[in-house]
């Protein structure tokens, strides 16, 4: 398809808990910038159980969607990737929007290359930026080459997809002048022949984007074994463990907690480093926290750079005298 016959840009919406997850509105900030910079409109579209109330699709408009699609089944109880995508699918072959954009969740990590693929149509994933072009096309940015650059990708197909990061963008801001305009619209599909769900299982485990204390583990950890000394403390105050991209590579803990611009970028009130030398790649994923406390056995470590507050030692020594100083303080706090 010529690429006249695509107008607008679409931001794929999701719930969580209830509600529409957060990724959508920073999506907005920058889908509005787009949007405006070719002269086209901005829409969401929302896929979500029954039960969902359409009204809570107002706060989409108010941070500038001009339109929110709204598309509801009991089927939708669950995200369900085949189901999700194919839905997805037939809705933007109708619409044909110029630009999908998508939260790099792990629900838009799965959805988004089944999409493209579909559609025939390119896919930047993890993307740290977007701008448009003299032209008006997505310029999507994002590392590669062990994030030691920044790569500037233009999709020359229809429509340009991009996956962007949780927490890259700010969030758009609420106006009260804003428009409201929901559309409730029927599935394309209600059951996938191909899988069933028998039991949905929730295992629990915080999204470390949403965590307000991390404790982080770097090189300076020896065994896989030994981030049971980081999790200590991380249970003690309410938070999560994080680790660098070393220990990823390593195999000793999965990408979905490493820290840095191949990883998550996260904005936590305390940001514990642990035996994190501060490489910029990994900077660039935690410098935003409110708080950050290094750890490390050199005292020319970048890290120091940054950090709020510092312990030039033995993570190995350090950390179990900081899980029994809290804990202590909080059994204080008790009495």
């Amino acid at each position: 398809m010529e690429e006249k016959n695509y107008s607008g840009v679409l931001i794929l919406a999701e719930t969580e808990h209830g509600k529409v997850h957060r990724v959508a509105y920073e999506l907005l900030n920058k889908g509005r910038t787009i949007a405006d910079a070719c002269g086209e409109s901005l829409s969401c579209l929302l896929l979500a159980p029954d039960t969902f109330e359409s009204s809570a699709c107002r706060e989409l408009c108010l941070r500038g969607a001009d339109q929110v699609y709204v598309m509801k089944s009991e089927a939708f109880q669950h995200p369900e990737e085949v189901l999700f995508a194919e839905n997805i699918i037939s809705f933007i072959e109708e619409k044909k929007p110029d630009t999908v954009l998508v939260g790099a969740t792990h629900l838009g990590r799965s959805l988004a290359p089944r999409v493209a693929a579909a559609l025939g149509t390119g896919l930047t994933a993890d993307c740290t930026d977007l701008q448009v072009d003299e032209d008006g096309n997505l310029e999507q940015i994002r590392p590669a080459f062990s994030d030691n650059i920044l790569a500037h990708i233009k999709t020359v197909t229809r429509p340009q997809m991009a996956t962007v990061r949780y927490k890259e963008f700010q969030e758009a801001p609420v106006s009260d002048k804003a428009q409201i305009e929901i559309k409730e619209i029927a599935p394309y599909i209600e059951e996938n022949q191909s899988v069933k769900i028998e039991q949905a299982v929730s295992i629990g485990d915080m999204d470390i984007t949403d965590a307000e204390v991390i404790v982080a583990a770097g090189r300076g950890v020896r065994k896989e074994e030994d981030l049971a000394l980081l999790q200590e403390l991380a249970d003690l105050l309410g938070g999560q463990v994080g680790v660098s991209r070393a220990l990823v590579d390593a195999g000793m803990a999965p990408s979905s907690i490493q820290v840095g611009y191949s990883g998550n970028r996260v904005k936590p009130k305390v940001y514990i480093a642990c035996g994190i030398s501060g490489a910029p790649q990994h900077l660039a994923g935690m410098k935003e926290a409110d708080v950050i406390i290094a750890v490390n056995n050199d005292p020319s470590a970048p890290i120091f750079n940054i950090a709020d507050y510092g312990f030039v030692g033995d993570l190995y020594e350090v950390l179990p005298a900081l899980t029994e100083h809290f804990r202590k303080d909080g059994q204080a706090d008790e009495r």
